[in-house]
């Protein structure tokens, strides 16, 4: 089914079929993830792929057209050879890999059954997935933050980012959709009560900063799409929103910061606390939050956006 739903997107020309096959293809490796047992990049797919990338790349289209231009002059075959050749390295560079699920192979014989079984004495998560990026590779999820971070500045700046926002033109709300107001007035503080469990019961279960931030951003973004944008602004300030994205890389490399200056190394939580596990926990929380609010700003920042474009090019009724 990824395959088909694959070849399909190649094929077709119409825009808006192919941003559905999009969401399609995330929500069926979602279900692929879930079988591999991977139920934590499951639920980043889920709410990434097949939730808000989907709303944002719609957004994409009310900025351009729905039918992708036909191509005047001949296809050119450089570029399918260039990705044939790649391919075929890639394939090659696999040929010595060990099968998958091999027990000999190196990634189970280095740092994943340390992983696997000193986790919870080290750092008392009993969610591997969390003890591993906040703990044993906060370095890496800092990385990741900042690229967020830096993703989001990068396209708020291409999309014309000024400093006053009063001449943007905001898309109406949806007044005469009764069944939809009523629907998303009940579903948006369910969906943002799941979106706090998933960012303090990471620790225990699925979730996290990453997953949580996007949860908590499509909640908004609904609220957007059924009451307006004015309305959505007045509840959480575009300017707002623009702190708040620094501010959770802030409190990421503020605890490392907090670490170092109480002697241990960066990103060192056993000092935060009497207790090295206490300490972690204090840490991961805080290194969690950190992301979840990086994330959320990140992503409503730019269906703002893309919102009061859209508006001006008289499409925002898609």
């Amino acid at each position: 089914m990824l395959a088909a739903t694959a070849l399909s997107v190649v094929f077709l020309r119409d825009l808006f079929t192919i941003v559905m096959l999009f969401g399609i293809y995330s929500l069926l490796s979602a279900g692929f993830f879930v079988t591999m047992d991977a139920v934590d990049v499951a639920l980043t797919e889920a709410a990434v792929g097949a939730g808000v990338t989907t709303v944002l790349m719609l957004g994409t289209l009310a900025l351009t057209s729905r039918k992708e231009k036909i191509s005047r002059t001949p296809p050119s075959m450089i570029p399918l050879g260039v990705v044939v050749v790649t391919g075929l390295v890639l394939v090659y560079g696999t040929l010595d890999m060990p099968s998958l699920g091999d027990p000999d192979a190196p990634i189970h014989q280095h740092v994943a059954p340390r992983y696997i079984e000193q986790s919870y004495e080290e750092v008392g998560m009993p969610n591997i997935v969390t003890s591993v990026l906040a703990s044993y590779r906060g370095y890496d999820t800092l990385g990741e933050v900042v690229v967020i971070f830096t993703a989001g500045l990068g396209v708020l700046t291409l999309l014309g980012i000024g400093g006053d926002d009063r001449h943007r033109v905001r898309p109406p709300e949806m007044a005469h959709h009764l069944v939809l107001r009523v629907i998303s007035r009940a579903m948006i503080p369910l969906i943002l009560l799941y979106a706090l469990y998933i960012q303090f019961h990471g620790d225990y279960g699925p979730g996290g900063g990453f997953q949580a931030g996007v949860i908590f951003g499509a909640a908004i973004i609904l609220y957007t799409m059924i009451f307006g944008l004015a309305k959505a602004e007045q509840l959480i300030s575009p300017l707002f929103l623009r702190y708040m994205m620094g501010v959770g890389v802030l409190i990421y490399g503020g605890t490392g910061v907090l670490t170092l200056l109480l002697g241990g190394n960066f990103l060192d939580y056993d000092t935060l606390a009497h207790d090295p596990l206490h300490g972690q926990h204090y840490g991961i929380l805080a290194v969690e939050l950190g992301v979840g609010i990086t994330v959320t700003a990140v992503v409503i920042s730019i269906f703002f956006y893309f919102t009061g474009r859209g508006s001006q090019s008289g499409e925002d009724e898609q």
